[in-house]
């Protein structure tokens, strides 16, 4: 809910800044309505990352490690076993610790390990059930694990990851990927199988709250059926852009009726979504590839779309293909840097020109996370800043 502030000024009447009322007890104020990301813009580095080695931390599926990145020298200084399949790596809340998140393949359970950022190592493994991905609830209250295998949500003592309780999501097969409302109260998370939806997660009431599936009306893509990766919410707090590895593009939901009202197609596989630094831009990640495709080379590419027009901008491709998946940007907002996940290589593309390095990684590298990042506190995933 909004209220708009009047006041009297000579027998003017003025308009106050739209305010966010009803927050979730607990949670940071907003302080810009206009742009939820402002307090993540450019060098706005919180305390809480002082001391932090300015890294590129990239998780690999296959070979169950991950590489370390100096972003300066744009070299691997460091490379570490965790086992498992490790599939994202994500910033505490308080952003003191970061956290490999595994899930349960290839009969392996699934695994949280933590990371020191300021000094790179990894420490010991608490194995849970299934840990695809990450979240933190936004009062810090709560870790939400992802037990996609489980179709289960985990809210966990986010320092000790003991458990509190679990929210199930019987209807969101391989559920997946979440952004949180601009007041708090609400998550959205993607589904990625049965034919793609979208669940509704009350975090004040602790339960389910609403379920819709993605329709692929006036797409071209060939898909038989939908696959919603990354979510990301606009500037405004009015929308959820759902990037869909089926359609090829990019779904727009509005939040509080919770409807799909539109579709903006970017790339084949569109997977991963990230803001630019000053809140303007998004940068969609299309990898290329359907699901199933396990292709070097593929005409991967990253669309970036306006906020407010919801137009896509320019498309930068990968010089001689390649299949960009998960990654963040730098705290500067210079570096788009993403996991190249069927081409063993990590890509660090320059924003102003998107012009891509590349650096050699290990097998399948997947949810890389820049550290440090601008902002207050992480609402997880790959740097969910706020």
């Amino acid at each position: 809910m909004r209220l708009k502030v009047t006041f009297t000024f000579f027998g003017l009447i003025l308009w106050a800044i739209p305010a966010v009322s009803q927050t979730l007890p607990g949670m940071p104020p907003v302080v810009d309505p206009n742009n939820i990301y402002s307090e993540s813009a450019a060098g706005k580095l919180s305390p809480a990352t002082a001391g932090a080695l300015p890294r590129v931390y990239v998780p690999n599926v296959k070979s169950g490690d991950v590489y370390v990145i100096d972003p300066a020298t744009f070299q691997v200084v460091d490379h570490f076993m965790v086992g498992g399949n490790p599939q994202h790596i994500i910033p505490s809340w308080d952003m003191k610790t970061l956290w490999v998140a595994g899930s349960a393949e290839r009969n392996l359970s699934g695994i949280l390990v933590p990371i020191d950022p300021k000094t790179g190592k990894n420490g010991a493994a608490i194995k849970v059930q299934d840990a695809y991905n990450l979240y933190f609830t936004p009062d810090g209250h709560s870790a939400i694990v992802v037990a996609e295998a489980l179709k289960r949500l985990e809210f966990r003592d986010p320092q000790t990851m003991k458990l509190q309780y679990n929210i199930n999501t019987p209807a969101c097969a391989g559920v997946n990927h979440a952004d949180f409302s601009i007041d708090g109260r609400y998550a959205v998370f993607t589904c990625e199988f049965s034919g793609g939806g979208l669940v509704k997660i009350d975090l004040v009431q602790r339960k389910q709250v609403g379920y819709i599936q993605v329709t692929r009306q006036g797409t071209t893509s060939t898909a038989t059926h939908n696959m919603p990766q990354d979510i990301r919410i606009s500037p405004d707090g009015k929308l959820f852009f759902v990037a869909d590895m089926q359609a090829d593009g990019v779904f727009v939901i509005d939040g509080a009726s919770f409807k799909q009202i539109g579709f903006i197609p970017t790339g084949k596989g569109a997977h991963g979504l990230y803001p630019s630094r000053d809140g303007k831009k998004l940068y969609v990640t299309n990898r290329g590839t359907h699901m199933g495709d396990v292709k070097a080379h593929g005409p991967g590419s990253i669309s970036i779309i306006d906020f407010a027009t919801r137009k896509v901008e320019k498309t930068w491709t990968i010089p001689g293909g390649g299949s960009p998946d998960m990654g963040n940007v730098s705290a500067d907002g210079k570096y788009l840097w993403l996991s190249g996940r069927f081409d063993k290589v990590v890509y660090a593309i320059d924003t102003a020109t998107g012009a891509v390095k590349t650096i050699p990684v290990g097998t399948e590298p997947h949810g890389l996370t820049i550290w440090p990042q601008p902002g207050r506190y992480s609402l997880g995933h790959t740097g969910v800043m706020r």
